[in-house]
């Protein structure tokens, strides 16, 4: 409309947006380049077995009919029907919400979305691509869940209600730029250029009312973001996330392959009777396992498999059970796992127990029964035969890491499933507060309210199952915290999906990178603060950003209002605004928005945009129209007096961006140098003021401006 009733000048905010919109494209796209890069390397892969060989293949590349192998903490890609099973447990939580692992056998149904969470199997696929249950569950999904983002929800009702305001006052400023400057409905003595008269200036009210840039730099915020930590190896599935880990006032640290690096070595093997050969019975259990934990590699890697042992049942390990075990015809059925959980009530086990869980050190108990295995029961006649200590390198970046949350007023809680002695010991030796505060989770109270009460209040947590895991989340969630969890294995897979962020580690299953809104794909602990700096740069950026463009609309509305009450021209043509506009808001908007902050993130967003954002506008409104209302008491012209107008304009302008620019470095500072100086040069050069419509206002005028 522009373009037709004024001259090009005047369509000059249609370059501005054209080249904001130009910058948002190219760094979404750049984004997306980046993340796409960073999924196919996170990208989860099928093994499947072809013409008796088995290979890796892309999750898009398994078709009809394909024979897929599982094994734990496999996520299961496609629907399908299982063809072999060893002690094959498939958790559905994800799917159906219930967290207990289902035993599957020969013939039965598992689906996509599920994963293992212990034992091993084939299975044929019979559902895949959009016909697989979780690509439907997803589309349905689709339509109803966003992830929570206080800045994009903010910003949404900051323009909803301009959009409210925004119609009656248009209105309003068309009626009265065109009964002004055409004299409408009474006077017929008017004629086309009248017409474009009012056009132009109601248009120029009208664009100024709208917050030109403000999502479109929010976005882009966001792009940067991604790419930054993109190029630091951390996948985002999910932009809003950046956002999130700022936000976080407790993190829950799982120890296992987070603060350590999850390579076991048994270095300790205490005797508790002398009459079985313990090597070979651990060397047995370790082959026994077709897909060996973290624990039992450690121990197939110092205990060769013995001969003759021959299993003829197993049970593999699950964290709910926190067991293994085999039976080995005459050689009796041997059992792996967590001395309370095998022989709770053993004092000599005990106290051998906590000697070594003092150290550090991951303790196993060996045990050997008489009766033969048979579902998830223990067998009768148990008897302890050996205690084992696995040791766990912490990671080099743990400690440091640990020190910067701390720094920032940021709780840190480790939950774990070993012996909660070992967790403290590894907890002191990173140096988190309050490792002292230690809890046995078969301790935790059922009762929400209590249990929130002990989660809230202690540090250490050992003997910790996956539903307890993804239960103290939400209790400390119920307490108001905003919570990150960490984890790798398929135990974390709940309570990463539970919490405010999950932050998985790449090297972790393939069921915990799947639910985790950040992958740390080198699994540096030490990119953390990088992630929470991004989020920090983010919020504040934008909140001032937010300030710019909110105290443009509220004196553009207030002035709308002005003239629209008293019947007077609109003090500006849209070139005016267009040059206030870039050099107060739009240029150093694009900057702020990308420079870097430490500043803390606030609740609030909203509330404190607009604290700043209405008395500055409305100072900006009052000292616009009152001078411009003085300008023409004094019989100067018309463009004499919008300039005095769009002079006091960028003044108060520029005194809006100062503040937001805050603290004033040296950058900011050659920032809003410059904007003066192109301010200047469009004043003082005559090229300038013919382009910009300026003419130098008469020295009283100026200075009552």
């Amino acid at each position: 409309v522009v373009l037709i009733v004024a001259p090009v000048n005047d369509a000059l905010f249609g370059v501005v947006l054209v080249t904001n919109a130009a910058i948002g494209i190219i760094q979404e796209l750049r984004a997306k380049k980046t993340l796409d890069r960073l999924a196919l390397l996170s990208a989860p892969r099928a093994t499947v077995i072809r013409n008796g060989r088995e290979g890796e293949v892309a999750v898009n590349g398994v078709v009809l009919d394909d024979l897929l192998t599982l094994k734990a903490g496999d996520q299961i890609v496609v629907d399908g029907v299982v063809v072999t099973a060893d002690g094959l447990e498939i958790d559905e939580s994800l799917l159906t919400g219930e967290s207990d692992a289902i035993l599957k056998e020969r013939g039965d149904e598992v689906l996509s979305g599920s994963f293992v969470s212990a034992g091993s199997g084939v299975y044929k696929a019979r559902r895949v691509g959009a016909d697989a249950y979780a690509v439907r569950l997803a589309e349905e999904a689709r339509k109803f869940t966003l992830v929570r983002s206080e800045l994009r929800n903010g910003i949404d009702r900051i323009l909803r209600g301009i959009t409210w305001v925004l119609v009656p006052t248009a209105l309003l400023l068309i009626w009265s730029q065109f009964t002004t400057i055409t004299g409408w409905p009474g006077s017929q003595d008017w004629g086309w250029a009248d017409i474009k008269e009012a056009t132009r200036l109601s248009i120029a009210g009208l664009v100024a009312m709208i917050p030109q840039g403000l999502v479109l730099l929010t976005s882009v915020a966001f792009a940067v973001g991604v790419i930054r930590l993109g190029r630091r190896n951390v996948l985002v599935q999910e932009l809003p996330a950046v956002e999130g880990l700022a936000r976080v006032d407790t993190v829950c640290f799982d120890k296992t392959g987070t603060l350590t690096e999850g390579r076991l070595v048994v270095d300790e093997v205490e005797l508790l009777s002398e009459q079985h050969d313990v090597r070979a019975a651990l060397g047995a259990l370790g082959a026994s396992d077709p897909n060996p934990n973290a624990t039992l590699q450690a121990i197939t890697e110092q205990f060769p498999e013995p001969s003759g042992w021959w299993p003829t049942a197993t049970v593999p390990f699950s964290s709910a059970r926190k067991w293994s075990g085999a039976s080995f015809g005459g050689f009796g059925s041997w059992i792996l796992g967590a001395p309370e959980m095998i022989l709770p009530n053993d004092p000599v086990v005990a106290e051998r127990v906590a000697a070594s869980a003092g150290k550090g050190k991951r303790v196993l108990l060996l045990a050997r029964a008489s009766g033969d295995l048979s579902g998830d029961e223990l067998p009768f006649g148990v008897e302890p035969v050996a205690v084992l200590g696995l040791s766990d390198r912490i990671r080099d970046d743990a400690v440091e890491t640990l020190e910067y949350f701390a720094r920032q007023g940021v709780d840190a809680k480790v939950i774990s499933g070993d012996h909660p002695e070992t967790v403290a010991a590894i907890a002191r030796e990173v140096g988190i507060p309050g490792a002292d505060r230690v809890v046995d989770a078969r301790t935790l109270p059922e009762d929400p309210a209590e249990l929130a009460e002990v989660v809230d209040t202690s540090t250490v947590f050992g003997r910790v199952t996956p539903h307890q895991k993804r239960a103290m989340v939400g209790a400390l969630q119920s307490r108001g915290h905003v919570v990150a969890m960490t984890g790798d294995g398929v135990n974390d897979v709940l309570a990463l999906k539970d919490a405010d962020i999950g932050i998985a580690m790449g090297s972790g299953s393939s069921a915990s990178r799947s639910v985790a809104q950040l992958v740390l794909l080198d699994g540096s602990f030490s990119t953390l603060p990088s992630v929470v700096g991004e989020g920090r740069r983010v919020i504040a950026n934008i909140e001032r950003v937010a300030n710019l463009f909110v105290v443009k609309t509220v004196y553009a509305f207030l002035l709308a209002v002005l003239v629209g009450i008293f019947s007077t021209p609109f003090p500006f043509v849209p070139r005016h605004l267009t040059l206030v506009g870039t050099l107060t808001i739009g240029a150093p908007a694009f900057f702020i928005a990308l420079a870097p902050t430490a500043e803390r993130a606030r609740t609030g967003f909203v509330p404190r945009v607009m604290r700043f954002a209405v008395p500055v506008g409305a100072l900006a409104a009052a000292a616009t129209y009152l001078s411009y209302e003085l300008a023409i008491t004094e019989e100067v012209t018309l463009i004499e007096a919008r300039t005095t107008a769009t002079l006091v304009l960028f003044a108060i302008g520029l005194f809006a961006l100062v503040i937001n620019a805050r603290p004033l470095t040296t950058p900011r500072k050659w920032l809003i140098g410059s904007m003066v100086a192109l301010f200047l040069l469009a004043f003082f050069l005559t090229s300038g003021r013919t382009f910009f419509e300026l003419d130098l206002p008469r020295a009283v005028v100026l200075l009552a401006g």
